[in-house]
């Protein structure tokens, strides 16, 4: 299985810690030059999924779905079943190196498996599929969104390819949130705990590349800050996450902030 990981040009520091992350667990990657948005303004020409009609994707977002299609389109071809995709400021886990260094825990129907957390609340189904190493799969159920970490299929690969051939979207969205037929129809599993996450949530020496552009078109569209939601919607918000949640105990579902798995190796 091939480990990509993402990087651009102008961040050799990012690439720097990416290389010892892999040296730390003891396996190799494949290095895939990042779109960048600056070389690139014609992106933004392309047009955009329905969805982001008021709040208009970054350039940076648009930059970021392009550089896992370099990647999709890498695993599609490849006579593996799988591919990982990783950005390049992830801290793993330290016992990241046999997962991914072995398939055979792989469900066979999965699409998808997502390997990192954002620390945002997401749902999962209850039951369980055991992988060995203290890990566990669940049936994702809801958007859980950030793709610095995950695996692909080879037929998901090349859906998302032609999902995405001539429409620009928000990547983690695309894979992650059930509004997209492409997440929607497909079998994606969370790995709990994570074997990844960004750099961000662990030591903060590396920012965020895509939350500036992200939070300017926010700003732009005038829904940062907004105004304060009116007490009837706020109840209807409310009376409509009491659904949600009754919802999904009746499905044997149940939310979850998915931990992280230790950085450090426990002697």
């Amino acid at each position: 299985m091939k480990r990509l990981v993402i990087n651009l040009d102008r961040s050799p520091d990012r690439l720097a810690h990416t290389t010892a992350e892999f040296s730390r667990i003891g396996l190799g990657f494949e290095r895939v030059a990042a779109i960048d948005a600056r070389d690139h303004p014609e992106l933004m020409l392309q047009r955009q999924h329905p969805l982001y009609a008021v709040r208009r994707l970054s350039g940076s977002e648009i930059a970021c779905l392009h550089s896992h299609r370099a990647c999709w389109t890498i695993i599609a071809q490849d006579d593996a079943p799988y591919g990982a995709v990783f950005e390049d400021d992830m801290v793993f886990s330290a016992k990241a190196g046999a997962l991914l260094a072995d398939t055979s825990w792989i469900p066979a129907d999965a699409d998808v498996v997502k390997l990192e957390t954002f620390f945002h609340t997401t749902v999962i189904q209850r039951e369980r599929f055991s992988v060995g190493g203290g890990f566990s799969l669940f049936r994702l159920r809801k958007n859980h969104i950030g793709t610095g970490g995950y695996l692909l299929s080879r037929q998901m690969a090349r859906a998302l390819l032609e999902a995405t051939a001539d429409v620009n979207v928000a990547v983690d969205s695309l894979i992650f949130d059930p509004a997209f037929a492409t997440s929607g129809g497909k079998t994606i599993y969370q790995l709990v705990p994570a074997l990844c996450a960004q750099e961000q949530f662990v030591g903060n020496r590396l920012p965020s590349l895509v939350e500036p552009g992200r939070e300017a078109e926010w700003v732009a569209s005038g829904l940062a800050g907004g105004h304060r939601m009116p007490a009837l919607a706020r109840i209807r918000r409310e009376a409509r996450r009491a659904a949600r949640q009754i919802t999904d105990l009746c499905r044997l579902r149940r939310q979850i902030v998915v931990p992280l798995a230790p950085v450090e190796a426990n002697d």
